[in-house]
């Protein structure tokens, strides 16, 4: 699998051992920066960048790592198809793909050991989508409004 990794300063360290890992592992790992650490960097060109190639390569996963993952998450969340979850849990991490069929990952590089991190990207990555119809049907309302504007009616209660 594909996978495109980009973070800032605070997810420097943590971003190039994933890439190694990962790529240790079998996946193709398309670093999108930053490149070299400075502590001024700001994280959204990498994110954007990584959340754009995701968007552009069916079937790739994105990985976008800062302190705390919360910018870097609402960053890709900018780029028109994508839906990028915040991680800090094996279970939000498999949620965000079972649930949600979530691209990227956003993790909080300073939240989390290595070996924590490396875990939540595995079970992110590995995770299928589930295709449940509930699911399927909150996906394409959030879809919907991000092509159209308009607010979703109400789904329909299964009481």
């Amino acid at each position: 699998m594909r996978v495109h990794i980009g973070s800032d300063h605070a997810g420097f360290e943590v971003k190039n051992r994933l890439v190694e890992a990962l790529r240790s592992a079998g996946s193709e790992v398309v670093d999108h920066g930053p490149h070299v650490y400075d502590v001024l960097d700001d994280y959204p060109p990498f994110c954007i960048s990584a959340a754009q190639a995701v968007a552009a390569d069916d079937g790739s996963r994105g990985v976008v790592l800062g302190g705390s993952g919360n910018g870097e998450q609402i960053a890709a969340n900018k780029v028109t198809g994508i839906r990028a979850a915040l991680a800090w849990s094996v279970e939000t991490a498999r949620l965000a793909r079972e649930h949600n069929d979530a691209q990227v990952v956003a993790i909080g590089a300073r939240m989390h050991s290595f070996e924590e991190v490396l875990q939540l990207v595995e079970v992110f990555i590995r995770t299928p989508f589930s295709g449940e119809a509930r699911h399927s049907r909150r996906i394409a309302m959030v879809s919907d409004y991000e092509e159209t504007g308009e607010v979703p009616s109400s789904s329909p209660s299964f009481g």
